[in-house]
């Protein structure tokens, strides 16, 4: 958990300074252009994830889950101090763009391997009645890593002026990862194996596999699950900030410090909703989570303005949103881990969430900014995400309650 709250601080930060690094990598007249193309960057990271899933995932599947998460943690670590130290659009010109795109790409490849290594991990370690608890830990790891990534710039901006945040301090959250690089391979390189991977390799051939059309059903079922996930996920950890300083004219300190505070309560929400899944099943809280976003978002933001805005009523609706997204993403990863047998559940879990991930979740932001733009309206991306948790609910109703399986 503590190796993926690293790997996931490297790759969440580039969103929380995105308004600085369109200025210094994407120069444009129009305000709205050039952090079109920095958060569309955001997003071309994902495209690289599902060739990382599959990659990691046949490491992962032939010499280990602990193999696979080390490599994966390393070059994640790479790529994210090589966007601290890259020359500015002023600098060297295109060149300055194309390197940013190239080092987002390899935390891709680096991400698609990591998320699908440490759910199976997590969840195989947690064994009959305790896997969503278990599992919940990879998204409690997540939301350590934002929390890092959004507490750093909320210092950042408050100790900083406006203008030595601009010019350089968005550098410094990239340049700790040389910092935490090293403590992450180590804690990674003293954990053991799986007793799941374990059986499997000393079974050998004695485990019977499946068709390929089988493993790839399997697939499309956790590309299908992941759809909602992703949207909300990346909307309320990586959007919001950005949506309370454009359309709520809130300042960027107290975006992150709200987005930080909020977070903290979401890393302790997880696991309870993970243990309760192991009680009383995975799909009564994802349904909840579907009905409480398709049921209060829209009413919610339809009265949040410039007008009556604060402080406090900001605080109060992302606790409530974060509630029921931790309300999903709490037993989610048992719920997708479930989905595949054992002996090829690293490169198909890895192609699944990846795909859905890539195509639900890394552009959510910028969907949602070009939404508000293509209809002048704030309320556009909300509408785009009460279909998705409509969609989501109907197409989890249909899916097998595994709470209760015998791995």
């Amino acid at each position: 958990m503590i190796g993926h709250s690293l790997e996931w601080y490297d790759f969440a930060v580039y969103a929380f300074v995105a308004t600085q690094i369109a200025s210094h990598f994407f120069p444009s007249s129009s305000g709205t252009a050039s952090l079109l193309a920095a958060l569309a960057t955001f997003g071309v990271g994902f495209v690289a994830r599902p060739i990382g899933g599959v990659l990691f995932g046949r490491v992962a599947d032939s010499s280990g889950r602990r193999t696979s998460l080390i490599v994966s943690y390393v070059l994640m670590a790479i790529a994210t101090v090589a966007m601290g130290l890259l020359p500015s659009y002023q600098s060297i010109g295109i060149l300055a763009p194309i390197l940013l795109v190239a080092a987002r790409l390899l935390q891709g490849l680096a991400a698609g391997g990591e998320v699908a290594g440490a759910i199976v991990f997590l969840v195989e370690w947690g064994g009959n009645g305790r896997r969503g608890l278990a599992g919940s830990f990879h998204q409690v790891g997540s939301g350590v890593g934002f929390l890092l990534g959004s507490l750093v710039v909320a210092l950042l901006t408050t100790l900083l002026s406006t203008e030595a945040m601009q010019e350089w301090g968005w550098r410094i959250p990239f340049l700790l990862g040389a910092v935490i690089g090293p403590l992450g391979y180590l804690l990674r390189r003293n954990v053991d194996e799986t007793p799941e991977f374990v059986k499997i390799k000393e079974s050998g051939a004695a485990v019977p596999d499946l068709a390929m059309s089988e493993w790839l059903r399997f697939a499309l079922r956790a590309f299908l699950f992941n759809a909602f996930w992703s949207i909300i996920f990346y909307f309320f950890l990586t959007y919001l900030p950005t949506y309370a300083q454009r359309e709520l004219h809130l300042s960027s300190a107290v975006a992150f410090w709200v987005s930080t505070a909020t977070l903290f309560g979401y890393v302790f929400l997880l696991p309870l909703f993970g243990h309760i899944s192991d009680r009383v099943g995975r799909k009564p809280l994802f349904i909840a989570s579907c009905l409480g976003f398709a049921v209060f978002l829209y009413p919610v933001f339809s009265h949040l303005s410039v007008d009556n805005i604060s402080t406090a009523t900001y605080f109060g609706v992302s606790v409530l949103f974060v509630t029921f997204l931790a309300m999903f993403a709490g037993p989610a990863p048992a719920m997708i881990s479930e989905i595949f047998p054992t002996k090829k559940r690293g490169t198909f879990l890895g192609l699944g969430y990846s795909m859905g991930t890539v195509v639900f979740g890394g552009f959510t932001p910028f969907i949602a900014l070009w939404l508000t733009d293509k209809f002048a309206s704030p309320l556009a991306p909300i509408v785009y995400i009460i279909v998705a948790a409509v969609i989501s609910g109907a197409y989890i109703l249909t899916l097998k309650e595994t709470a209760h399986d015998q791995s």
